[in-house]
């Protein structure tokens, strides 16, 4: 199991350079973050190089999906995004929908499928996989439009590039549907990251209802190589939440 670490959640209030050196004292491979555009990247890169550690994923311009007028839009900032993952070598893009506009489902799920189907030569052209990620509506993010994983999944295949996949987030997902383990070990070839959080209340994995270690040995079975991303906001010491789940404290 690869994991990486979000350090605009759970090392929040503290700087990257400091983010990464604790994360490297103990033993984390690899990290990501939300956006890019409010932090140094040259800075960044100078960090990735001296720790070492692997910039698993950060996310794209949010600019909205569901809206056929705004889809230059978000090309541009796909490209710009392109760019700013190449200079710190993170081959892995998060990419929002947008929210539910109120035009009826399936002229916004066409809007997200030709928009994605446009993004896909970028993406291939810069060797970059883009991952779109379902969020729950329930709690945290109510008036988003991609809150089913079926849909997102059925999105994939419509696309139709190695280099567009889901971003499966296990906390969104088992407050939207639960059904973890079967959904995900079923759909596996369309996953291209994870992320993970207790629930409720989207603290330590160690907290909430899931169980995580059962959920974590299905993906390992499944063949999925790659990371799964902690997106959480601690209850305790960062540290002390992340060191169960490291290899090596396995």
């Amino acid at each position: 199991m690869k994991l990486s670490v979000c350090i605009d959640a759970v090392m929040r209030g503290i700087s990257p350079a400091q983010a990464l050196a604790r994360l490297k004292r103990i033993g984390v491979e690899a990290f990501e973050l939300w956006g890019w555009w409010d932090k140094d990247m040259d800075a960044l890169y100078s960090e990735v190089k001296s720790t070492g550690l692997v910039p698993a994923a950060m996310c794209t311009r949010m600019v909205s999906l569901t809206e056929p007028d705004q889809r230059e839009a978000y090309l541009l900032g796909l490209r710009e995004s392109v760019a700013a993952a190449q200079k710190i070598g993170c081959k892995t893009l998060i990419s929002q929908t947008g929210d539910d506009t109120g035009a009826d489902r399936a002229s916004q799920h066409q809007s997200l499928a030709d928009g994605l189907r446009a993004a896909a030569p970028i993406l291939e052209a810069a060797g970059v996989t883009l991952v779109v990620e379902p969020l729950n509506t329930y709690v945290d993010h109510e008036g988003y439009y991609l809150s089913s994983s079926a849909e997102g999944f059925a999105l994939i295949e419509e696309v139709g590039s190695p280099n567009v996949k889901l971003l499966y987030d296990i906390y969104h997902q088992q407050i939207m549907e639960g059904n973890i383990i079967d959904t995900v070990t079923k759909n596996i070839e369309k996953i291209g990251h994870f992320h993970a959080a207790g629930v409720p209340g989207r603290h330590e994995l160690q907290s909430g209802e899931l169980n995580y270690r059962a959920i974590f040995d299905a993906i390992d079975a499944s063949g999925y190589a790659g990371h799964i991303g902690l997106e959480y906001f601690p209850e305790g010491a960062p540290e002390e939440g992340i060191l169960d789940w490291l290899p090596h404290k396995e």
